[in-house]
Formats: structure tokens, C-alpha cells, sequence
């Protein structure tokens, strides 16, 4: 059954039909093969059941939140700051799109906005400085990952959802690792600019008096940051109500600089349906095929087999690690984490891991499949802002940053307190 199961999702993403419908049809297809009952009647229950929670709420929320913020001009003069205070660096303005995307993903919790919202402001100046392209690249799409970690995250939304856990205490758990990851990048980029000094491009320089006049556009990302995450641990606000608030907060600021308008509040709409109605369209064929499958005993077989193995709790995790990095390569991130972590969170749960801890090591992981070819989110979307040049290049330049990836991955397992300090703390 596991086996006609995986052959089938192969089949299917490989015959590219969208993720949501190979999701979903492969749900109607192992319903007449493993089931004496007619199973697809329960197709609409799955749909209102999946979708009515207050928490995925917030995705809307989040998603709009970073679409005002990047129509309202912010991610331009934040870029800018990032520029000023960072480029002295070897690597230059690479530096840049790493402390933009951590700066933005503390306001927008997608990867994939993140990457695009920073890689619009940042590729004009490959040429312009004379930068190695490959790695400029990658460092756009790398810095993109940080939007599914540091704090408002869609995705931990998502995973608390699935699992049970207290949001705040993964939101607190993302932070340490998220800034952390940030620092690895860029020492990522000082390394390779270090070896080969022709690939960090010209420098820009800056006088003391405009790195420290730059400072006052980094003030309203920051705002809505302490907005959000700082309504949400003060017990003012749910994480919902936290993303709304947010929201909030980001049309005012564009009302203040003059930048709401009618056709930039459509716009920005506009593309926050239908990113919600992408998420939302996977999450309810996601959640049919897991009824499907644990009506049909599938995804008891699959714990059996997984517990069966008889490994040790690190054994089992650098699986859990090998399984996601292959599965990475196939399947688009978040239908991966809403079909694998309904099965493989309880029994790593059962064999002591930590639920919140073992969240951030997901997200870690998914955040290594937005980079990995050939489905990597990241680089289909850097490479779609891209006016000329392969797709090789974008992969090549990431390559690097997957290391730095797995080198978190494996500090944060020897080191669990990265993740749980904060949460032990705060939470």
C-alpha cells in the first residue's frame, strides 16, 4: 500500500499537474482500490473542517501584511539601509539582500515574497558592481528561506495547526536560529568573497552621517515587528489578532508616507487572494488525502513501518533529515509539510523529541527544499526576475548556502537550547 501510494504522488507531480490536484487525486484514486466504502462522499466535510480554524486566519493576514509593506515602498529604502551599513563587507551588497530578507521576514512570513520583494530591489546591481552572479543570486534566494523562520512565519502557523503546538512558543523558538542563520549566510559570502576577491564587486561607500541618517527607514519594518510579535507576548493579542493588528499598522505607515492609495490597496489584495487561495486550495487536498489515507489504514502502516525500524532516536532523526531532503526535491514545500507532518511529528514525538524543537528543525529542512533543485521555490523565483541567463546559474549560487543549511540543521541537534532557550524563558 505505501509502495502503490508513493509510486502514484510520483507519477502525478511528474505528470505536473498542480500539487493541490495531484493531492487531491491521488486521494480519489486509493478510495475504490483500498476502501469498501465510498469514502470521497466525506470530500466536503474535509474541505470546511480543514479551513475552519481561527489561527489560518492569520495567513491572509500575513501575506497582506507584506504586500502593503513592499507597494508602500519600504522594502526600497530598507534595501538602501541594509546597503549603507553592510557593504563595506567582503561580498558588498550581498550582504545587503541578506540583512533585507532577515529585516523583511520579521514582517512578512513568506519565502517566497521575501525572495522576490528583495531580489527586485537587489538584481539591478550585479552589473552595476560588477558582482560574481551566481552567488549574488544565491544569496537572494537563500535570504528568501529566512521568511518561513524568523517571526511572523506561515508556515509555523501551519505546523502548530497540525501538531497541536503553541504558536508563540514556536514563533520565540525561531528567532535565535533564524538571526543565526542570517550570520552563517553571510559568512557564507565572506568566505567565498575571501578566496576569490573578484566576486565581491566594488564596494559602496558611505560616510558615518548617512549610514546613521539610513537608520530611520529601517524603523517601520522594525515597528511592525514589536507590533506583532510584542502584542502576541504581552497576552494582548492571539497570533491572528497579532496579524491583523499588523496590517494595521502597515496601511497607517503607508498612509503617513503617502503611498495608500486605491490601486495600491487592489493590488495588494488582489495578490493576497490569490496566495491564500494557493495555500488554502493545498491545504484542503492535503487534508482529504490524509483522511483517505488514515481511513485506509495507510498511515497506521506507515507509523508501524517508521517505529518498526527499531532505530535510535538520532538515527531516526538523521532518517526523518534524508527523507526530507530527497522528498525536497519533488514536492513543493508546503504541501510536503501538510501531507509528511500529520505521520512522522507523533512518533518523533514519541521517541522524546521536543514538539517545538522538532518544528524548527522541519521548517529548517523545508527551508532547504526552497533552494534545492529541481522544485525549489526560490530559485523559480529569482530566476522568473531575472531578465536573461539560465536556471544554472541561480542553483549553482545556492549550492553553498544549502551547506550552511545543514551545517544549522546538525548544531541545531546537538544543540536543542538554540531552539528552546528562548521559549524556556519566555514562554
Amino acid at each position: 500500500m505505501i509502495a502503490v501510494a508513493l509510486i502514484l504522488l510520483l507519477v502525478l507531480i511528474g505528470l505536473s499537474l498542480p500539487v493541490a490536484a495531484a493531492l487531491g487525486v491521488l486521494g480519489l484514486i486509493l478510495d475504490p482500490i483500498y476502501s469498501i466504502l465510498p469514502l470521497t462522499r466525506a470530500m466536503g466535510e474535509m474541505a470546511w473542517s480543514s479551513n475552519n480554524e481561527f489561527l489560518l486566519v492569520a495567513i491572509p493576514m500575513f501575506i497582506l501584511l507584506g504586500e502593503v509593506l513592499l507597494r508602500a515602498g519600504f522594502a526600497e529604502r530598507m534595501y538602501g539601509a541594509m546597503s549603507l551599513w553592510l557593504s563595506w563587507l567582503p561580498g558588498g551588497l550581498m550582504h545587503a539582500n541578506i540583512g533585507a530578507s532577515t529585516v523583511f521576514s520579521a514582517t512578512s512570513g513568506s519565502s517566497v515574497a521575501t525572495a522576490a520583494t528583495v531580489g527586485t530591489v537587489a538584481l539591478p546591481q550585479i552589473k552595476r558592481f560588477g558582482y560574481n552572479e551566481p552567488l549574488f543570486l544565491g544569496s537572494i534566494a537563500a535570504g528568501g528561506t529566512l521568511g518561513i523562520l524568523i517571526p511572523p512565519s506561515i508556515n509555523l502557523v501551519i505546523y502548530g495547526v497540525l501538531t497541536n503546538t503553541s504558536v508563540p512558543k514556536l514563533y520565540l523558538a525561531g528567532i535565535l536560529p533564524g538571526f543565526l542563520m542570517a550570520l552563517m549566510f553571510m559568512a557564507v559570502i565572506v568566505t567565498a568573497c575571501v578566496l576569490k576577491p573578484e566576486w565581491g564587486g566594488q564596494r559602496v561607500r558611505a560616510s558615518w552621517g548617512e549610514r546613521f541618517a539610513s537608520l530611520v527607514h529601517l524603523l517601520p519594518p522594525l515597528g511592525i515587528f514589536l507590533l506583532v510579535v510584542g502584542s502576541i507576548y504581552a497576552g494582548i493579542a492571539t497570533p491572528t489578532e497579532a496579524a491583523a493588528l499588523g496590517v494595521v499598522g502597515a496601511l497607517i505607515l503607508a498612509a503617513c508616507f503617502r503611498r495608500l492609495g486605491f490601486a495600491m490597496l487592489r493590488e495588494a489584495l488582489e495578490n493576497t487572494m490569490r496566495a491564500t487561495a494557493m495555500i488554502m486550495i493545498i491545504v484542503i487536498a492535503a487534508a482529504f488525502l490524509n483522511f483517505i489515507m488514515s481511513a485506509i489504514g495507510l498511515t497506521d502502516a506507515i507509523t508501524q513501518t517508521l517505529s518498526g525500524l527499531g532505530l535510535s532516536p538520532g538515527w531516526m532523526l538523521l532518517a526523518v533529515v534524508v527523507f526530507y531532503v530527497i522528498l525536497g526535491c519533488f514536492m513543493e514545500t508546503l504541501s510536503m509539510m501538510i501531507t509528511t507532518i500529520p505521520i512522522i511529528a507523533p512518533v518523533m514525538i514519541a521517541l522524546g523529541f521536543d514538539p517545538v524543537w522538532f518544528g524548527i528543525v522541519v521548517i529548517m529542512l523545508v527551508e532547504t527544499a526552497l533552494i534545492t533543485p529541481p522544485v525549489g521555490l526560490n530559485l523559480f523565483v529569482v530566476q522568473s526576475l531575472r531578465k536573461s541567463g539560465s536556471m544554472q546559474a541561480v542553483i549553482a549560487g545556492s549550492l553553498p548556502f544549502v551547506a550552511a543549511l545543514f551545517a544549522m540543521v546538525a548544531m541545531l541537534a546537538f544543540v536543542p537550547g538554540l531552539a528552546l532557550w528562548l521559549p524556556s524563558v519566555f514562554g
